[in-house]
């Protein structure tokens, strides 16, 4: 009998297998520790056998949500939030490189270690709160496959929608191939991708003096006016952070980190895989920061100033088709042809695609690791999918009556809307990540050393406080409450989320206090290696 991604489970074979199972073994253990790596082979052998991960971790940061935070950033600011895509992926770099780290030096991905020091009602609480995220990266998912397939197809909104609920099959159909060619195919649609931007804007013929001013750190980017378009630089910022550093990717790197074969005795072969898989990460999130950085750009430089009254991906493709509103006449002679809206639809259903994958083995991750819980895959996915399409038809449903732009203004803000909500949560994955690869105890020599500490710190920190400070702001643009009304449950909101953030740090300083005196901690076991080798 075989279990997820074509591995052989011939132990289970005779067992009878349930929807919701009890799981306390290795994270994702279908493929834990399935890739076997070379080594003392040469640099480029080497890192091609680690490389992979990286690949679907960064196609979280590249997603629909991505594309509408990024787009709306240029075509409303100019290139006052390039800043931001720069900060955001580089934070992203540093965090993904100590969740990687985590999982391979400690054996447990990010929810398996944080609930082995935190008690079972905050267990629970991050749980809840990680799988919500999950679900508003999955809402940005669902707009952005419907609305490709409604590009692409012409089929109705609803019926689109719908639709995206059978990428299940999907995934049924990548377990059955293997988990090497899954990272494969992942590398090849994010290649893809990048073409496709890169080809737009090449022929566009942007400022490039002004993009990489843009660059540079400004306080323009976190302004809370001019408002346009419903967003302020900052709400467009926290939206371009919410898309790019996203908590989920932070628990999904510390498990798939541990699919290459190590020996956890050998320092060495730790050494290696730590190496290689930073190298992996890097080399692909800087892929994705190039992508973002070519979206604004697109949101920029593609239309005429103020030519695209319709911001949302569908005023995008019929601007892509409409030689009325574009700058270049060489883009102009090429959208004659529809290839430059129909190459966007296919990314865009690519990118929604391309996240089921992950996004899939992500909620999986939590769930064995912060409640013991286990479901087979395709359950996982529709479950996650069926929730997700809840909000996207209620919003469809509601803007029925009114003009089409509207529809698809109201499309976008909810999109927007969900990936601020991931910056909200991010602080509850940062910082027990930010802890426990700060501990000698947990990491020995792999412990972060001062700069990544005060960089970790300073991310933490900084987010924390921007998310906090515009969460009046993002209540109001509800538009569900009045002013006042939005101004108090945001300030008990912010109450409630400090409170959690200090109960998060006093369980998993004394859970580490705890490991220091149970012996458990790969430090003590580092000192045990170092002396048997004396």
């Amino acid at each position: 009998m075989k279990g997820g991604f074509g591995v052989d489970n011939t132990k289970n074979q005779h067992r009878k297998h349930h929807l919701i199972e009890y799981a306390n073994g290795k994270s994702l253990e279908e493929i834990n520790g399935t890739i076997k790596v070379p080594h003392g082979k040469g640099f480029w052998r080497t890192l091609f056998a680690y490389s992979g991960p990286g690949a679907l971790v960064a196609v979280g940061y590249m997603d629909p949500g991505n594309w509408a935070t990024s787009i709306t950033g240029g075509q409303s600011f100019q290139y006052t939030l390039m800043t931001t895509i720069l900060i955001s992926s580089l934070i992203a770099m540093l965090l993904q490189y100590m969740a990687a780290k985590l999982g391979i030096v400690s054996q447990m991905d990010l929810a398996q270690a944080t609930r082995a020091r935190t008690g079972k009602a905050l267990g629970v609480i991050l749980w809840i709160m990680t799988e919500l995220a999950i679900m508003a990266t999955d809402i940005a998912e669902v707009i952005g496959a419907a609305i490709a397939l409604n590009l692409l197809f012409h089929i109705p909104l609803i019926p689109s929608v719908f639709i995206t609920v059978l990428d299940v099959l999907v995934l049924l159909l990548l377990t059955k191939i293997g988990f090497r060619k899954i990272e494969a195919i992942v590398a090849c649609l994010i290649l893809v991708i990048l073409f496709v931007f890169a080809y737009q804007v090449a022929l566009s013929h942007p400022n490039w003096g002004a993009a990489f001013a843009g660059l540079l750190p400004s306080t323009k980017a976190i302004a809370k006016s001019p408002e346009i378009g419903g967003i302020t630089p900052l709400s467009g910022s926290l939206g371009i952070i919410g898309a790019t550093v996203m908590p989920h990717n932070l628990y999904l790197h510390s498990a798939i980190s541990q699919t290459r074969q190590i020996d956890h005795n050998d320092l060495d072969s730790i050494r290696q895989t730590v190496r290689f898989t930073t190298w992996d990460s890097n080399i692909q999130l800087s892929l994705a920061f190039v992508v973002n950085a070519l979206l604004l750009i697109m949101g920029v430089a593609v239309f005429k100033t103020g030519a695209v009254q319709d911001s949302s991906f569908f005023g995008l493709y019929d601007a892509l088709n409409n030689t009325s509103m574009l700058s270049n006449p060489i883009l102009i002679a090429v959208a004659k042809s529809g290839i430059l809206s129909t190459l966007f639809a296919v990314a865009l259903l690519a990118s929604g695609q391309n996240s089921t994958i992950t996004g899939t083995l992500t909620g999986q991750v939590i769930m064995e690791g912060f409640v013991h819980m286990k479901m087979p895959l395709w359950a996982r996915r529709l479950v996650t999918r069926i929730i997700s399409v809840i909000p996207v038809l209620i919003c469809v449903g509601m803007t029925s009556g009114e003009s089409t732009i509207q529809q698809h203004t109201a499309l976008n803000l909810l999109m927007e809307n969900s990936q601020v909500f991931l910056a909200f949560a991010l602080p509850f994955s940062m910082l027990p990540l930010l802890m426990m690869t700060n501990s000698d105890v947990e990491m020995g020599e792999f412990k972060n050393r001062g700069w990544v500490k005060v960089c970790g710190w300073i991310s933490v920190i900084t987010l924390t406080f921007l998310n906090l400070y515009n969460l009046p702001s993002t209540y109001e643009g509800f538009d569900i409450w009045s002013k006042g009304t939005s101004d108090v449950l945001a300030y008990i909101t912010i109450i409630i989320i400090l409170v959690l953030l200090a109960w998060t740090c006093v369980e998993l300083y004394r859970g580490d206090k705890r490991f220091a005196a149970e012996g458990k901690g790969f430090g003590q076991k580092e000192e045990k290696m170092a002396d048997s080798k004396d």
